[in-house]
C-alpha cells in the first residue's frame, strides 16, 4: 500500500501524468476554473466586480450550511435538517427580539442555541437512539419547519435592524455575508484539521468499529458532530434572514440538498472519511457560479435544474475516477504538503486570470443591443397563473421588440434576491418582479433603485422600497368576491371549508383576509374547517379528502387558487357542482374548463395574461423616460358558466 502510494506520487512528476494527477486531485477547483473561463467568454456581464461579489453573496448561505454538513458527511453521516433548522433559528431570533422585547444580543444567543439544541437532538437519536442518520434528520427537518411555522404563525417576521446589517456591505462594496462565509470556513477548516474532534470525525468516517476499538467514544463524538452542524445552520439562517430583512418560516426550503451537493462536489465522499472545508467552499461557489451564469445567459429555469443535477452526477463520477486512478483523497490533515497545495492554488489563480483576461477582449468592443433588455423574476412557474403572466409578458415583449429574460424563483425569496442581484449587475434597462414575499424583495429592489434601474412590480407589491409602478389586481378584493359568490350561491346559509395557500406567502395571507372580510356579511355561513393545501392540486385533493371524513355534509368550498379547487373537485367526485359548490381563484385555463363543465361553480379571475402585458408595457415606458402611473389596477372578475364563453385571461 505504501509502495503503491510512493509510486503514485513519483509518477505525478512526469508531464502528461503530472497534469492528469493535478487535475484529478483538484477536480472541483478545475471545474470552477473551467466554469469561470467559459462564462466569461459567453457573457460580457459575468466578469464584473459587482457580479463576482453577487456570486460570493449567493454562495454564502449554502457554503455556511455546507461547512456544517461537511462535519457530518466526513463522519459517514447525513443531515437533512439544516435548511429547516436555519429557518427556525432565524424565526426564533426575530420573534424574540421584535415581538417580545428580548435584547438583540440575547436573541442572537437564543437563535444559535436553537440550532445547537436541534443538532443535539438529531445527534442523540443517531448516537444513542441508533436511528439511521437519514431518518433522524428527516424527522428533525419536519419538526423544525413545523415549529418555525408555529412560532411565526406562518407570517414573515421583520428582522431587527441591528442584525439586518449582516446583509449589508462594508464601504458600499464588500458584502458582509461573504465575510461571515469566510470566517465560518476558517472555523470549519480549523475544526477539521487542528482539533481532536476533527480527527475523530475522519476516524469514525473511515472505520467506526476501528475507532471504537482504539478507545474513541464514538456516540459522544457523533453528538458533538451534529451539534456543530446545528450551530452552523443557525448562523446560515441568521445571515439569510438578514439579507431578506425578515425571518421567513418557509426560508431555506430544500437548501439541505444544495449543502450536501456542495460537499460532494468539493470532493467529500458520502461513505465518510474524506472531505475538507476548502473543497466545500469550492463546491458552493460552483453552484453559485452556475446559477448566476445561467441567469445571465437567459437559460430556462427548468433547464437550470437539469444542468445542476448533471454537475452533481459528474462530480461524483470524477470522485470515482480519482479514486481508481489512485489520487490522494482529502482526509484528516489532508491536502498533501503545504508547499504543493499552495503551488496548486497559485497556479490555478494565474491560469484563471490569464485566460479570463484573454476572453474579456471578446466583449471589450461590443456595443449594447439595439433592443432594450429587461428581466422578469417570477415567484414560481409551477403554477398556471404565473405561467400565464410569463406568456403575456413574452408576447408583449416580442411585439415591442424587447429582449426579455425570465427567471423562476421557485417560491424561494432568497433565490429571487439572487436573481434580482444578477439583473442589477447585468446592466438591464428595467426589472419586472413578481415577489415571492413583499418584505423580502425590499433590499434587492433598493439596490436596483440605487443603480438607476426602473422596477415594475407585478401581481404583488414590494414593501420598504419604491417601485416605478405596481401592476396588480387586488387579492383582498378578490377574496371578498369569492366569499360573496359562494355565500350567494348557498342562499346565505350553509357549511363551507376553505383551502388556504402556502403558509407564509403574501398571496395566501391577502386572499385569506379577503375571504374572512367577505363572509362577515353572511352570519349564516359557517366555516367548519380551514386548512392549507399550498396552492397545489394534489395537496388540494388530499386535504379535501381528509376534511370530507370529518365534515361529510359540507355544502361549499372556497380555494385560494384554481389548482386547489380542482383538487377539491376531484375529491368531491359526483357531488362537485351539484350538492357542493366550489369557488376557485385565478381564472387559469384548467379552472375555466371546469367552470364551463359545471364542476367548478366559479373562479375569481385576475386576468394574468393582461398583468404580464401591462407590466412589460409600463417597464418600456419607464426605460424611455415616459411617465408611468404608480398603481395600475387590473380588475378581478367572477367567471361563472354564464360568462365563461366570452372570457379571456
Amino acid at each position: 500500500m505504501a509502495t503503491d502510494s510512493l509510486t503514485s506520487a513519483t509518477g505525478a512528476s512526469g508531464a502528461p501524468g503530472g497534469l492528469r494527477r493535478l487535475l484529478l486531485d483538484n477536480g472541483a477547483l478545475t471545474a470552477l476554473i473551467v466554469l469561470v473561463v467559459a462564462l466569461s467568454a459567453l457573457s460580457g456581464d459575468f466578469l464584473t466586480t459587482d457580479n463576482l461579489l453577487n456570486v460570493g453573496v449567493q454562495a454564502a448561505v449554502t457554503a455556511i450550511l455546507a461547512f456544517g454538513v461537511t462535519f457530518v458527511i466526513v463522519s459517514a453521516g447525513i443531515d437533512l435538517s439544516v435548511g429547516s433548522v436555519a429557518a427556525l433559528s432565524a424565526t426564533v431570533l426575530a420573534w424574540s427580539a421584535t415581538q417580545h422585547g428580548v435584547p438583540v444580543v440575547l436573541a442572537v444567543v437564543l437563535a444559535v442555541a436553537t440550532g445547537l439544541v436541534a443538532g443535539l437532538v438529531s445527534g442523540f437519536l443517531v448516537a444513542y437512539g441508533k436511528l439511521p442518520p437519514f431518518i433522524a434528520t428527516l424527522a428533525m427537518l419536519s419538526v423544525a419547519r413545523g415549529l418555525s411555522l408555529v412560532v411565526s404563525g406562518g407570517v414573515p417576521i421583520p428582522f431587527p435592524d441591528s442584525v439586518s446589517h449582516l446583509g449589508d456591505t462594508l464601504g458600499d462594496w464588500l458584502p458582509v455575508p461573504v465575510l461571515v462565509m469566510v470566517a465560518m470556513g476558517l472555523i470549519a477548516a480549523f475544526v477539521l484539521g487542528r482539533t481532536y474532534i476533527g480527527r475523530s470525525m475522519y476516524a469514525i468516517g473511515g472505520n467506526e468499529e476501528a475507532a471504537r476499538l482504539s478507545g474513541l467514544r464514538v456516540p459522544r463524538q457523533k453528538l458533538a458532530v451534529y451539534a456543530l452542524s446545528g450551530v452552523f445552520a443557525a448562523v446560515a439562517g441568521v445571515v439569510l434572514a438578514a439579507r431578506l430583512s425578515s425571518a421567513q418560516p418557509q426560508a431555506a426550503d430544500g437548501y439541505e440538498l444544495d449543502a450536501i451537493a456542495a460537499v460532494v462536489i468539493g470532493g467529500a465522499s458520502l461513505a465518510g472519511g474524506t472531505g475538507k472545508a476548502s473543497g466545500t467552499l469550492i463546491g458552493a461557489l460552483i453552484l453559485a457560479v452556475l446559477r448566476n451564469g445561467l441567469n445571465l445567459l437567459n437559460v430556462s429555469a427548468f433547464w437550470q435544474q437539469v444542468v445542476i443535477g448533471v454537475v452533481i452526477a459528474l462530480a461524483v463520477l470524477l470522485d470515482t475516477v480519482r479514486r481508481k486512478a489512485g489520487a490522494t483523497p482529502a482526509a484528516a490533515g489532508a491536502g498533501g504538503p503545504k508547499g504543493r497545495q499552495t503551488l496548486t492554488y497559485t497556479l490555478a489563480a494565474v491560469v484563471t486570470v490569464a485566460v479570463v483576461g484573454a476572453t474579456s477582449f471578446l466583449h471589450g468592443g461590443s456595443s449594447s443591443a439595439a433592443n432594450p433588455k429587461m428581466g422578469l423574476s417570477l415567484s414560481t412557474l409551477n403554477n398556471p397563473f404565473f405561467v400565464q403572466i410569463r406568456a403575456g409578458a413574452q408576447a408583449e415583449a416580442k411585439k415591442l421588440g424587447v429582449d426579455l429574460t425570465v427567471t423562476d424563483a421557485q417560491n424561494d425569496a432568497s433565490q429571487q434576491a439572487n436573481q434580482l442581484q444578477n439583473f442589477t449587475s447585468s446592466h438591464l434597462g428595467a426589472i419586472i418582479v413578481n415577489p415571492v414575499d413583499s418584505d423580502a424583495a425590499g433590499n434587492s429592489v433598493k439596490a436596483a433603485d440605487k443603480a438607476g434601474l426602473p422596477v415594475i412590480a407585478v401581481d404583488r407589491g414590494v414593501n420598504k422600497a419604491s417601485v416605478d409602478a405596481l401592476v396588480a389586481s387586488d387579492n383582498v378584493a378578490g377574496g371578498e368576491l369569492a366569499a360573496r359568490t359562494i355565500a350567494q350561491k348557498l342562499g346565505g346559509k350553509g357549511r363551507i371549508v376553505i383551502l388556504q395557500g402556502q403558509a407564509g406567502t403574501s398571496a395566501a395571507r391577502e386572499r385569506a383576509a379577503g375571504f374572512a372580510k367577505g363572509l362577515e356579511a353572511f352570519p349564516g355561513i359557517q366555516v367548519v374547517a380551514q386548512q392549507p393545501a399550498d396552492f397545489d392540486r394534489t395537496k388540494g385533493l388530499d386535504v379535501m379528502s381528509n376534511l370530507l371524513q370529518a365534515h361529510p355534509d359540507v355544502q361549499g368550498v372556497i380555494a385560494a387558487n384554481d389548482e386547489m379547487a380542482l383538487g377539491a373537485v376531484k375529491a368531491l367526485g359526483s357531488r362537485a357542482g351539484k350538492s357542493v359548490a366550489v369557488v376557485g381563484f385565478d381564472g387559469t385555463p384548467d379552472g375555466l374548463k371546469a367552470v364551463e363543465g359545471g364542476t367548478l361553480y366559479a373562479s375569481v379571475a385576475q386576468q394574468p395574461t393582461q398583468l404580464g402585458r401591462i407590466a412589460v408595457d409600463n417597464a418600456l415606458r419607464a426605460v424611455r423616460g415616459k411617465k408611468v402611473e404608480p398603481t395600475v389596477k387590473v380588475p378581478v372578475k367572477v367567471v361563472t358558466r354564464r360568462n365563461v364563453a366570452g372570457f379571456s385571461g
